[in-house]
């Protein structure tokens, strides 16, 4: 994805969020230079790789396949192993119209998606085999809004803004807004992108990009060229 590109999404997602009575916290408005004098002070959201997140899966199609995304707060791991402390994380994402975030499931991350705000978010699920892979011919339980539901493979549950669906380690998953662009929020079990995501087709979880203007704001896939 070309920088310039990432720049307008930024500015356009700012948009939606506030639009739907959501703001950012400070650190999402800081210049990479402000970044770099902020470093030190930072430590706990570069660690924990809190802010702007936009992807293509490095397949170059963002319009058709890809995902707007802005954690807001992550917990550590340790604190999940040992059962106490920060195990949470929270985020907003945005999902554009017919725009596909691809099946994938997670090992450690429990998650609800819930629809803040726009228009209806699809999301469509199959179960796992008895080795957490995919399978194409089984269903699951998951929870809608606090009652239990039972899926088979490839249902698709339709979530009008206000609602939200629970999904455990090996519910597989993908979704995409149906009538229009859907802000989802998104509160889980500590996140990590790095290692988290399992795709069913082999592809990326962060865009490949081409640094034809600056940043305006950094993505917390630059953390580690940008800030060491």
């Amino acid at each position: 994805m070309k920088r310039s590109r990432i720049n307008d999404i930024m500015a356009a997602a700012d948009e939606m969020i506030r639009h739907h009575g959501f703001a950012l916290p400070p650190f999402a408005y800081w210049s990479p230079d402000e970044f770099k004098a902020r470093a030190a002070s930072a430590s706990r959201v570069i660690g924990a790789r809190c802010g702007w997140d936009i992807t293509d899966y490095g397949e170059g199609r963002f319009d058709e396949m890809g995902l707007f995304l802005f954690t807001l707060r992550n917990g550590s791991l340790s604190d999940l192993q040992r059962g106490g402390g920060m195990c949470y994380a929270e985020k907003l994402l945005i999902s554009r119209q017919d725009q596909l975030s691809p099946m994938h499931s997670h090992i450690l991350k429990a998650e609800d998606i819930i629809n803040r705000g726009g228009a209806t978010l699809v999301v469509e699920l199959y179960g796992s085999d008895d080795q957490g892979r995919f399978a194409e011919d089984r269903g699951g339980l998951v929870r809608c809004d606090g009652i239990d539901r039972p899926y088979g493979p490839g249902d698709k549950l339709k979530l009008a803004p206000g609602e939200s669906v629970t999904l455990m380690p090996g519910d597989w998953h993908a979704f995409w807004g149906e009538g229009g662009d859907v802000l989802i929020g998104e509160v889980s079990t500590v996140n990590d992108d790095l290692t988290d995501n399992i795709f069913r087709e082999p592809i990326g979880r962060f865009a490949e990009i081409e640094e034809d203007v600056g940043p305006t704001h950094l993505l917390v896939s630059d953390y580690d060229r940008w800030l060491g």
